[in-house]
C-alpha cells in the first residue's frame, strides 16, 4: 500500500511540474503590451509651405535737393504725416568762387552795353523827331536797347541763383526741400550742417527723407525651389508679424521671381503679396513676418493619423495593422495622399470600419514630487 502510495504521490508531483511549465510558456507567449486601436475618419486636410520675410511699403520715394549746399533747417522728425508740397528741409547755398564770379562780370558787362546802347537810343530819337533818320533806323535801335535791357536782367537772375540759390521773387525756390508725394516720412539720414549734392550725371544725389503711403503694404519673402512650382499669381496668403500677437493678415500673391537665388546651398525665389492693412492696426516698415500659402487642399476624405503608418524595410512601402482578434493584427499595406504632417489621407488599404493599431503608443510622462526626483 506505502509503494502505491509513494508512486502516486511522485506521479502526482510529475503532472503538477508539467502544468506548471505548460502555463508558464503559455503566460510567457503572449504579449506583454496590449495595443489600443483606432480608426480612420473622414476630414480636410491642407498642404501648406511657410515662406519667410518682411512686410514694406509697396513705393518708397526717396527725396533729393534741387541744388548742392549744406542743410541749413530740418523742419520735421522721423513718423511724421507729410502731404506733397510740404516743406521738410531748407538747404543753404555755398556758392563756387568761380562761377559767382563769372556771373558778377557778366553784369557788370551786361549793364556796360545798355548805358552805351541807351545813350545811342536816346540820340537816335531826337534825330528822328526832326526827321532825319527813318522810322526803320529807329525801331532797330529800340529793339538793342530792349534786348540789352533783358540781357543785363538775366545775368542779375544769374548772379541770384548762383549765390542764394534762386531768383528773387521766386514762389518755390531751389533752396526749399519739400515733399514730392503724400505719406509718413520713414527716414532722414541728414542732419543740419551736413553737406548735400543735387542728383545729375552718375551722381543719384543726396537723399533727404524717405517717405512712403504706410496703408499701402507689401509682403517680400522667399521660397524653395520645391515649392514655387506649385505656387501661382493670385494665391491667397495668410501673413503672420512677429511684432502683433494672435492676429493675421490677409494677402493675395502678386508676383513670383523668375529667377531664383543660391543661399546656404538651396535655391529660393523671392515673392511679394499684397497685403490687406487694417485701420486698427499699424504695421511699420520692415517688420518680420510669416506668409503661409495653402499649396494643396481637399475636403471630405478618409484619413488617419500618420503616426499609425508604418514602413517596409526592404520596399520602403507604407502598411498598417488592422485588428483581426483580441490582441491579433494583420498587415495592410495602403495607398496614401497628401498629408499636413498630421493626418494622412489613404486612398486605399482600409475603410473606417478597421481598427488599426497604435503600434508607437508611448506612456504618459509620469510628474514626481521634489522629493521622489532627490531621491531618485
Amino acid at each position: 500500500m506505502n509503494k502505491f502510495l509513494k508512486y502516486g504521490l511522485i506521479g502526482a508531483l510529475c503532472l503538477g511540474a508539467l502544468w506548471a511549465a505548460a502555463f508558464f510558456v503559455k503566460s510567457n507567449s503572449k504579449s506583454s503590451i496590449t495595443y489600443d486601436t483606432t480608426t480612420a475618419f473622414i476630414a480636410s486636410i491642407e498642404k501648406k509651405t511657410v515662406a519667410t520675410g518682411k512686410v514694406v511699403p509697396e513705393d518708397e520715394v526717396a527725396i533729393k535737393p534741387q541744388i548742392s549746399g549744406i542743410i541749413d533747417v530740418i523742419y520735421l522728425e522721423e513718423g511724421a504725416k507729410v502731404k506733397a508740397g510740404d516743406l521738410i528741409a531748407k538747404v543753404k547755398v555755398v556758392p563756387n568762387e568761380q562761377s559767382l564770379n563769372s556771373a558778377q562780370g557778366r553784369v557788370k558787362n551786361s549793364k556796360i552795353s545798355l548805358d552805351n546802347v541807351t545813350i545811342e537810343f536816346k540820340r537816335n530819337k531826337e534825330l528822328f523827331e526832326k526827321g532825319v533818320i527813318s522810322s526803320q533806323d529807329f525801331n532797330t535801335q529800340k529793339l538793342r536797347m530792349d534786348q540789352a535791357t533783358l540781357e543785363l536782367e538775366n545775368a542779375k537772375a544769374d548772379f541770384e541763383i548762383i549765390k542764394l540759390g534762386s531768383a528773387g521773387g521766386s514762389a518755390t525756390a531751389n533752396t526749399n526741400v519739400r515733399a514730392t508725394v503724400s505719406g509718413t516720412i520713414l527716414e532722414i539720414p541728414v542732419k543740419e550742417g551736413d553737406q548735400v549734392i543735387q542728383p545729375g550725371g552718375f551722381n543719384d544725389g543726396t537723399t533727404i527723407a524717405t517717405i512712403a503711403d504706410l496703408s499701402i503694404m507689401i509682403f517680400e519673402g522667399k521660397v524653395d525651389e520645391g515649392e514655387v512650382g506649385k505656387l501661382a499669381v493670385g494665391m491667397p496668403l495668410e501673413i503672420s508679424l512677429g511684432a502683433i500677437e494672435d492676429k493675421t493678415f490677409e494677402a493675395r500673391l502678386k508676383f513670383i521671381a523668375p529667377k531664383g537665388v543660391e543661399e546656404a546651398g538651396t535655391v529660393q525665389f523671392k515673392i511679394e503679396g499684397d497685403v490687406k492693412v487694417e485701420d486698427d492696426f499699424l504695421i511699420r516698415a520692415g517688420y518680420s513676418a510669416n506668409a503661409s500659402l495653402i499649396l494643396e487642399r481637399k475636403e471630405d476624405i478618409l484619413v488617419i493619423s500618420e503616426a499609425l503608418l508604418q514602413f517596409d524595410r526592404d520596399t520602403d512601402k507604407p502598411f498598417v495593422e488592422v485588428s483581426i482578434g483580441e490582441q491579433e493584427f494583420e498587415r495592410r499595406d495602403v495607398e496614401i495622399g497628401i498629408s499636413d504632417g498630421i493626418n494622412v489621407e489613404v486612398l486605399s488599404g482600409v475603410t473606417e470600419e478597421d481598427n488599426i493599431k497604435i503600434w508607437n503608443k508611448t506612456e504618459p510622462i509620469k510628474k514626481g514630487t521634489d522629493e521622489e526626483k532627490e531621491e531618485a
